[in-house]
């Protein structure tokens, strides 16, 4: 085999204290994400679809959230980790498609950011990286403002 497909899902409530951040960016907004690491759900949800596209478990698996050595760890080199764990594993990425579930903030301003931060790290070009943003319509706990949710499909292919 030599192309794969893995898909990844997270989401973190919002609350007062930390940044908000979403595929490695800061995000001026009045809440972040409430999470073990920097609650980064885009970058979270992009982790478990690399680990699971080769069956090598989630995010969990390897950054447990019980471990402290990971508390308030940047999402992003947790990121550039998992790449390693793949590539040491004959696999790399080579296209992601994500989505963030949000009533709030209005993201397009931040897409170009995020995609740049992201393929830098999956060692892309940008446009191997899609990220798109959607509401719930008022519908739900996101709807009501009150989490952030990411999806994150992605494809891998074997290395010679």
């Amino acid at each position: 085999m030599t192309m794969r497909v893995g898909l990844g899902y997270d989401v973190h409530s919002l609350g007062n204290g930390p940044p908000l951040i979403l595929g490695g960016v800061t995000i001026p907004y009045g809440s972040g994400l409430i999470g073990h690491s920097d609650g980064d759900v885009l970058t979270h949800a992009v982790i478990d679809a690399l680990l699971g596209s080769v069956a090598l478990g989630d995010i969990g698996t390897h950054f447990p959230s019980g471990d402290p050595q990971y508390r308030d760890a940047r999402s992003l080199l947790l990121l550039a980790s998992s790449v390693e764990i793949l590539r040491l594993s004959r696999w790399q990425p080579t296209n992601l498609d994500a989505t963030i579930v949000a009533e709030r903030p209005h993201l397009e301003p931040y897409m170009f950011d995020i995609r740049q931060s992201i393929a830098s790290v999956l060692h892309v070009e940008i446009d191997a990286v899609s990220v798109k943003a959607t509401t719930t319509d008022g519908l739900g706990s996101i709807g009501n403002g009150e989490g952030i949710a990411a999806h994150a499909i992605v494809t891998v292919e074997a290395i010679h």
